[in-house]
């Protein structure tokens, strides 16, 4: 019992699916280098935050200014820092400089009412000589700020707190992104084309591959076909030669006529090709060799034989049991033309160049698209030529042109 092979999805869906995944795997690799990205910017812009307030806040409380002003009464010291305060935060781009007494009384603030008063998270760490890097909420919001204890005499006598929001962080963060997106866009786009133009250099590689399939199934059945057509016509050789061999002329003239009808009456003196077209005309009736045609004796060789012979039936396939070829054969001082016209289907114009390709018939049959092959090799060979057109009855008119020696003395 035999397994049907399932079918194959068609080439160009096959082309599809791969673009497809191809365009998928560029949009999650971009997207998840844009994360990875989007993620360390994330972390640099955090680390250079931090940096800068520290940074900002050890170089505050290094100042004499700064060591003296917190050992004053409060408004003095705060009428003294607070200058300092705002230019430092401007000049820095911090959010705020904030600096307390050893009590953690502000001294500084962006905020005029929150001088004076106690700061709103824990500075016992700090005022115990300890350095702070972090996140906290205070008065103005959530903030990563740095806090320095200030030193006088190598006791810590107040802090230094500086910070930038964390919403201008957040901020910093998008605008990085959004002049991220655009090459992140571009990537992607980038990627899909290029996706796309291998898709393409894949599909007609694949093409080529299925037609040199589909021609090379082609020669496989017709040199199929035509080693059994070898084998008939040995065997009927054999046939021929052994009558002939025993004395039955008469037996060996009719086993030919069984094979290949022959009539007369055909004004060609040229004896093979007028043999080839009563043959012709009398297996198939529908064919009429045109009283005008001139051929001298001796004139015809086996090529034109084969050119006459192919187009012939070529015409007669294409008319049908019930249709009609003219044929004319005319040899002139320098060209032999051999026109041959049926009542057929014709050849489409956009077919008429591809006609005489090998393999290609508008017959389904193994062994079929070898005689115009043919008839164009032979023709080109001897430097002729061979032509397609319609013929006065709608069908197609091949007029095939060779150059003619005329008859050797």
């Amino acid at each position: 019992m035999s397994t049907a092979r399932p079918e194959r999805p068609p080439v160009r869906v096959r082309l599809a699916v791969l673009l497809a995944l191809q365009s998928v795997v560029v949009l999650v690799c971009v997207l998840a280098t844009t994360v990875v990205a989007m993620s360390v910017q994330e972390r640099s812009i955090r680390a250079a935050t931090e940096e800068r307030v520290l940074d900002v806040a050890r170089s505050l409380v290094e100042l004499d200014q700064v060591q003296n002003a917190v050992l004053l009464d409060t408004d003095l010291a705060t009428a003294d820092l607070q200058p300092l305060a705002d230019v430092v935060a401007a000049a820095s781009g911090v959010d705020y400089v904030v600096v307390t007494d050893a009590r953690g009384i502000r001294l500084t603030h962006p905020n005029p009412a929150e001088r004076g008063r106690t700061v709103s998270t824990d500075a016992t760490a700090v005022l115990a000589g300890e350095t702070f890097l972090g996140t906290e909420t205070g008065t103005i919001g959530p903030s990563l700020r740095a806090k320095v204890p200030v030193r006088a005499g190598g006791d810590v006598v107040g802090t230094a707190s500086v910070g930038v929001l964390e919403t201008e962080i957040s901020r910093s963060f998008d605008e990085a992104v959004g002049g991220m997106l655009p090459w992140v866009a571009g990537s992607i786009v980038l990627g899909v084309v290029l996706s796309g133009l291998l898709t393409a250099a894949l599909r007609r590689r694949v093409r080529r591959l299925e037609a040199d399939a589909r021609e090379m199934e082609t020669q496989r059945r017709i040199a199929g076909a035509l080693r059994d057509q070898t084998h008939e016509f040995h065997t009927r050789l054999h046939v021929i030669r052994g009558l002939v061999a025993e004395g039955e002329t008469g037996e060996a003239m009719t086993y030919i006529g069984g094979l290949a009808p022959v009539a007369s009456g055909l004004s060609i003196d040229d004896p093979a090709l007028r043999s080839l077209l009563e043959g012709l005309s009398a297996e198939h009736p529908g064919v009429r060799v045109d009283p005008a045609s001139l051929v001298p004796r001796g004139g015809i060789d086996d090529d034109v034989l084969t050119v006459v012979g192919n187009l012939v039936r070529n015409a007669v396939e294409a008319a049908g049991a019930d249709g009609r070829v003219e044929v004319l054969v005319l040899a002139g001082d320098e060209r032999l033309t051999v026109d041959v016209a049926d009542d057929g289907p014709g050849v489409a114009p956009a077919d008429r160049a591809r006609i005489f390709d090998r393999g290609v018939s508008s017959k389904a049959a193994a062994g079929r698209g070898v005689g115009l092959d043919l008839v164009r090799r032979i023709a080109g060979a001897r430097g002729g030529s061979v032509t397609v057109g319609r013929s006065a009855a709608g069908g197609a008119r091949f007029t095939v042109e060779l150059p003619y020696a005329g008859v050797p003395s």
